[in-house]
């Protein structure tokens, strides 16, 4: 790739996403966490300070999903209590003058946890709540029938985790080049419903870089897959590739190898992750349970020969 510079503006051109974030976000080293590691070099990358109405690395795929819509649109999404994706889909649509209908199954109860859930019951027009994953579809059609007495209706996955929303994390793979030297060696990430990491590890394979995407599951299975990820990517491939803008798909060969980080269960603490999450505060990084601590936690057992040089996907944030 020549330029990614000029391919991020050539995307956002074509697909005339909405401007929710400041980009780039801050990539920073954190040396004295590196020692800490035992790896020669690690950085941050701060998708937490994506933007300062919250919502974290979820606001990179909401400006594609929130974009081109009727004034007044009842956008409808799903995920746990805690779901930062659902709190950024209240916050950012109700900054655009849209209004937000969640369906939503209890997780366990952490700290932040109750945070998000606390700011999403402000923010959200309506919330339809599920007793467990399991019911949630029911809670989801409950959720998409009553929002159609608020206005028109339009859909985001759970998560966020659509070909559009990809783009927006490929962007994101797309400033590393112009905020480090070389490529790392690898680059960290939890994996969720997979927006995130199908995004980045597609920037990963169009720079050409030999950079391996590690992915640390922290949901079930079923969602969080190398498959999923990988079919995620193509589709953002292709959706590129309508607007006459080609990036090669390795198929077989997509940098991305996925770890078990789980657990208990999707929000359950793990004594790994509580262990990384004290780490990380000590050096002035704060860790949600479900999603960062988790990633971090396998980070602390990486450092190896060939993996020195790391870049820590960032991706919780509050309002």
């Amino acid at each position: 790739m020549s330029d990614p510079a000029l391919l991020s503006q050539k995307i956002r051109a074509a697909l005339a996403p909405c401007r929710l974030g400041a980009w780039p976000t801050p990539l920073e080293p954190a040396p004295a966490l590196a020692r800490a590691l035992g790896v020669a070099g690690l950085c941050l990358k701060r998708e937490d300070r994506a933007a300062a109405q919250g919502g974290g690395n979820k606001v990179r795929g909401l400006e594609f999903l929130l974009a081109g819509v009727s004034p007044g649109t009842v956008f409808v999404t799903a995920g746990g209590t805690g779901s930062t994706h659902c709190l950024g889909t209240a916050v950012h649509a109700a900054a655009l003058g849209h209004r937000t209908v969640l369906a939503q199954f209890r997780q366990p109860d952490t700290v932040e946890s109750r945070a998000v859930a606390a700011a999403c019951a402000r923010r959200a027009a309506l919330i339809v709540h599920a007793r467990g994953p399991a019911t949630l579809p029911l809670a989801v059609l409950a959720a998409w029938r009553r929002a159609g007495t608020l206005g028109v209706r339009r859909w985001i996955p759970g998560g966020g985790a659509h070909p559009r929303a990809v783009v927006g994390q490929f962007l994101a793979g797309l400033e590393l080049p112009t905020q480090m030297a070389e490529p790392p060696d690898a680059i960290v990430l939890p994996l969720g419903t997979g927006g995130t990491a199908a995004g980045v590890t597609l920037a990963v394979t169009a720079l050409g870089w030999p950079t391996r995407v590690v992915g640390v599951r922290v949901a079930p299975r079923i969602v969080a897959n190398r498959w999923r990820t990988m079919s995620l990517a193509l589709r953002a491939a292709r959706l590129l590739a309508r607007h006459r803008i080609r990036i090669a798909f390795p198929g077989s060969r997509f940098p991305l190898v996925v770890v078990d980080g789980l657990g208990r269960g999707y929000g359950h603490p793990t004594p790994e992750g509580e262990a990384a999450g004290r780490l990380a505060s000590e050096h002035g990084l704060t860790l949600d349970a479900t999603y960062g601590a988790k990633a971090f936690a396998h980070l602390m057992r990486l450092a190896s020969g060939d993996v020195q040089r790391v870049v820590f996907w960032h991706t919780f944030a509050l309002p």
